[in-house]
């Protein structure tokens, strides 16, 4: 596993488990090795398992396959691995119990193509998405495919205010780590706060103009701005798009607009959606922010801006 930290990145949170809810959620961030990935057939519900929640689940367009196929697994990962994300999904999908020590989680939301668990530490305002297909991360091809759920607009929908899990923040704020700035080897998307600095931030960067408002604009260098961490932390350059809504998957416009024309890794990427909230609550807009290391004082992971704790 790869442990190395970037010199200009906060140490990584390295959690330890809270209770026999948390399960393998008690681990969540710092640096990540490579696994392979999933398999074509996707997960069974039920098999004695916790019962379904009820919720509603954007299926790919079109139908049809959910699940990377067998010929990605040297990238997106194998049903075999042994990785205690993955195992919690195969305890809320199959009821395949969690090899010891590793603890049961709480199966908060599943549906055919996601599952939402707690994340850590446990409290009303850190919550994971993961697809019940084994996808390792942000680098299986897989997810920027028309095959994938949108796994964004499900995370959105259910912590939204209302939703099935909703961040229990004044601002909420989405996130998943590239490869090397992970521990956990299961894609999951951080739904978690921000602070109330990022919010004014964002808004003012709108305010000036300096954020794309069309993916094709999303990898211009006028359209990158500074944006600060905690107290001390200093700030951290990111690419900021605006969305009217998370229709389009953020995987695949940042795969098309970002990576591939500019030649850069997937793998190294961290992506951030942060919901405009105003005195009068959601403003139907979203801020997406992506970086890595490739740009001055980029980053490779979303823990600058999001909130655990």
């Amino acid at each position: 596993m790869n442990d190395q930290k970037n010199a200009n990145e906060v140490p990584r949170r390295q959690f330890v488990a809270l209770s026999g809810a948390v399960g393998a959620t008690a681990l969540l961030t710092g640096a990540a090795a490579t696994m392979s990935t999933p398999a074509a057939a996707g997960p069974v519900l039920g098999g004695g398992g916790p019962s379904p929640h009820p919720s509603c689940s954007t299926a790919p367009p079109g139908g049809g396959v959910t699940c990377p196929p067998v010929s990605l697994q040297g990238v997106c990962g194998s049903p075999t691995d042994d990785d205690p994300l993955w195992h919690d999904v195969q305890y809320c999908t199959q009821g395949i119990v969690p090899p010891p020590p590793q603890l049961k989680p709480d199966c908060l939301v599943m549906t055919p193509h996601y599952i939402i668990l707690h994340g850590a530490p446990r409290n009303t305002h850190n919550y994971l998405t993961l697809p019940t297909c084994r996808i390792t991360g942000i680098e299986c091809p897989f997810i920027h495919t028309d095959a994938a759920p949108n796994y964004w607009h499900e995370a959105w929908e259910n912590a939204r205010s209302g939703g099935n899990v909703p961040v229990q923040a004044p601002y909420i704020g989405l996130g998943i780590n590239s490869q090397g700035a992970r521990r956990l080897q299961q894609l999951h998307i951080h739904m978690a706060a921000v602070r109330e600095s990022t919010q004014r931030r964002l808004q003012q960067l709108e305010a000036d103009g300096r954020m794309a408002t069309q993916p094709s604009a999303w990898a211009d260098t006028a359209n990158q701005a500074p944006v600060s961490g905690p107290a001390g932390s200093g700030d951290r350059v990111y690419r900021i798009l605006r969305l009217p809504n998370l229709r389009d998957n953020l995987f695949t416009l940042l795969y098309q607009n970002v990576v591939r024309p500019n030649s850069l890794d997937m793998a190294d990427q961290t992506l951030i959606v942060v919901p405009k909230i105003t005195s009068t609550g959601f403003a139907g807009t979203f801020y997406v922010l992506n970086s890595d290391t490739s740009i001055h004082d980029g980053t490779s992971t979303c823990d600058y801006l999001l909130v655990y704790r």
